[in-house]
């Protein structure tokens, strides 16, 4: 809980503890807080000692923590009851870029069956080595046509 409290921080609050309550009265406060967490302790326990009891005996092995996103989810990744080991070791990232490069440059996707071995500019080069215009160009309207007319834009 306080891992990232280093001596300096301990010190100081040490020093302001001495100065708010003096050293006469600091050991009553002392008393009065661990007293006070160890009842807060205590009424938690019993909580959670209750609603397992209330849960019934299915829920022999519930968990508080497991409520915690992260570790719930952590915990469901970890049981292999789902197949998603499986899953996640048939999917190759590469073959199925190369398929998606292959759609955006409109060739056949048997090119890419290969095991996407081929690297982008390889495969480029492989099918007619131009570069791709990415950019987004006009057509150029015929000499008799009127150009397009957005009254939006105006």
């Amino acid at each position: 809980m306080f891992n990232d409290i280093g001596v300096f921080e301990i010190v100081t609050l040490v020093i302001l503890a001495v100065l708010i309550f003096g050293p006469d009265k600091l050991p009553k406060v002392i008393q009065d807080v661990t007293r006070t967490i160890r009842k807060i302790r205590q009424f938690s326990d019993s909580a959670k000692q209750d609603i397992r009891n209330e849960l019934g005996p299915e829920f022999k092995d519930f968990e508080f923590e497991d409520l915690n996103p992260k570790r719930f989810i952590r915990k469901q990744l970890e049981n292999d009851d789902l197949g998603l080991k499986e899953i996640r070791n048939g999917f190759d990232l590469r073959k199925e870029m190369a398929d998606v490069a292959d759609a955006v440059h409109g060739r056949e996707g048997d090119a890419a069956d290969d095991g996407g071995s081929r690297s982008g500019t390889s495969a480029a080069a492989a099918n007619g080595g131009g570069r791709v215009d990415m950019h987004k160009r006009p057509a150029k309207p015929a000499a008799d046509e009127a150009p397009p007319f957005d009254a939006d834009a105006t």
